[in-house]
């Protein structure tokens, strides 16, 4: 049985269509120039429809008619979350909650459907892998909105997403084929084929992945559905690709096979297929194959197909012993900071001081009596945190020599991207370690977790200034930073310079904290990040 109750039917609910020929002309004259309003009428509408009381074929032939629409108003709407840094504000997070709702009230429709199935609707009795692979669809489509937009999903998602599998299961359906020309185009579809690849987005570590590398991942495993493979046993070669498990009776996605109990509701995914399919891949990339020719899309250039076939590979094909052995948790506070300047402030411990002329002295006075009542002594600005350089609270989960989880302790504070920069002072450090944000999470209490990778080499804080009469920066000062080298790791000296600065072969001007200037080349960009740049010099 399909144990996901529902909500009874309402001889009240009036929604605008009652049949197919209905909400065909309901259709025709829906305005979608104003997405917000389409997207609030659809949802309204939708939920009313699921309410209203009808036979199941009708309300089938309906909801297929309808999902076009719905899928074309929700990827568009969707757009207003692109590239937003965490965690959503007021505006946005309406957004997101009603693009999860909307999704639930297809799921809902057509568990109606399914209801009438158990029921013994004759009409439907063809209908059941298709009824049931339309729910997984959209149950993992609320899924993968939580994973595009970096929030944590409620395990009751987990739920409905295991229970639906099982019940495809229990029928003997799994791996019946549809069609699904609304998410497959071309390609077939099963309830096996969406569980699976709902399973691994959720084991890939989507919250590292770009929004625009989850859809890749998505329709790459749609047309790879023919590895995407479950069974009620695990088989484990010597050298091959571990299998992961799921428990149908649980409200959790993938586990290592070592931290499986065996059960009946343990489900096995067997992955030397699905390794095998991401190394031919990357072999025949490297040997001159064109991603367009692998149907791997036209998004990537084969550099960055190969570098994510073989992350895919590193996630989900790899067993991960070696990085949670060198990883050690434990729980202690530490004080961040964000964005060059903010950093600078603090290791510097005043903020970055443009050279001025006398006017631009007389602007900062009247400045600050604006802000403060008075003009600020040099004590004064020592205290950047009062000067708008927050320095916030977080606790480190676990650390590794690369890098670091953390929490932050509050649900307050500023709102972070993705490859941000950031400065991390544990509470029994003095110095600040320099490092970019790789992944960042809403949980489901409302803290901002994250994952920091550590840049290499103590922070120093510098000015820098560039050089020769073609400098579109003439003779302005910027806030940079000097990470020192690092001989144990044969490391050299590195700038963190502004986004869009570097130029290769740039001279450019280094004023160190002590006021001695050195003129250096600019090398080559090591590292890009969302707002900064890691890049080599040396001394002209």
């Amino acid at each position: 049985m399909l144990d996901l109750p529902l909500e009874p039917t309402d001889d009240l609910a009036n929604p605008a269509f009652k049949d197919r020929a209905a909400c065909a002309a309901w259709l025709q004259q829906l305005q979608l120039t104003n997405l917000h309003q389409a997207h609030a009428v659809l949802r309204n509408q939708l939920d009313e429809f699921g309410r209203y009381p009808m036979r199941g074929l009708e309300r089938l032939h309906t909801l297929e008619l309808l999902r076009e629409t719905v899928i074309l108003v929700q990827r568009d709407y969707a757009k207003k979350l692109i590239s937003k840094k965490l965690p959503l504000g007021e505006d946005e997070l309406t957004v997101f909650v009603s693009i999860i709702a909307l999704w639930q009230g297809l799921v809902t429709g057509y568990r109606r459907c399914l209801q009438a199935y158990l029921a013994g609707d004759k009409q439907l009795a063809e209908q059941g892998a298709l009824l049931t692979q339309r729910c997984l669809r959209y149950s993992g489509l609320q899924i993968f909105e939580h994973l595009r937009n970096g929030y944590e999903f409620d395990a009751k998602l987990w739920h409905q997403l295991h229970t639906l599998f099982a019940f495809a299961e229990s029928q003997g359906y799994q791996q019946t084929e549809v069609e699904d020309q609304q998410h497959a185009a071309g390609h077939s579809s099963t309830c096996q084929t969406v569980y699976v690849k709902t399973l691994l987005a959720c084991h890939a570590h989507p919250f590292e992945l770009t929004r625009g590398q989850l859809q890749l991942l998505d329709r790459w495993l749609s047309q790879w559905h023919e590895v995407l493979l479950i069974d009620r046993r695990a088989v484990v070669g010597k050298d091959d690709a571990p299998p992961l498990a799921v428990d149908l009776s649980g409200t959790s996605g993938l586990i290592p096979l070592h931290l499986a109990t065996p059960s009946d509701s343990m489900r096995y995914l067997p992955m030397v297929p699905l390794s095998k399919l991401l190394r031919v891949k990357s072999i025949l990339l490297q040997q001159g194959q064109t991603p367009q020719q692998l149907d791997l899309g036209n998004e990537y250039n084969s550099s960055d197909c190969i570098e994510f076939l073989n992350r895919l590979h590193r996630y989900c094909c790899e067993a991960n012993t070696e990085r949670q052995a060198e990883r050690r948790t434990i729980a202690q506070s530490a004080a961040l900071c964000f964005s060059i300047e903010g950093i600078y402030a603090h290791i510097a411990r005043k903020p970055f001081k443009q050279p001025r002329k006398e006017t631009g002295a007389d602007s900062l006075a009247r400045k600050q009596i604006a802000a403060f009542g008075r003009v600020l002594s040099e004590t004064d600005r020592h205290d950047v945190v009062q000067l708008g350089f927050a320095l916030e609270n977080w606790q480190i989960e676990n650390e590794s020599l690369m890098g670091g989880r953390v929490v932050r302790a509050s649900e307050q504070g500023e709102r972070i991207g993705c490859q941000q920069l950031v400065a991390v002072r544990p509470d029994d450090a003095k110095t600040f370690m320099l490092g970019k944000v790789s992944w960042l999470v809403v949980t489901r209490n409302g803290q901002l977790r994250m994952g920091i990778q550590y840049l290499p080499g103590l922070a120093q804080p510098i000015a820098i200034k560039a050089k020769g009469i073609n400098t579109a920066l003439s003779d302005k000062a910027e806030a940079a930073l000097l990470l020192t080298a690092v001989a144990s790791l044969k490391v050299p000296a590195s700038l963190i310079l502004p986004r869009d600065f570097f130029r290769a072969e740039r001279l450019i001007d280094i004023v160190h904290h002590d006021g001695t200037t050195q003129t250096v080349k600019l090398g080559f960009s090591v590292d890009k990040g969302a707002d900064f740049e890691r890049v080599s010099f040396t001394p002209a």
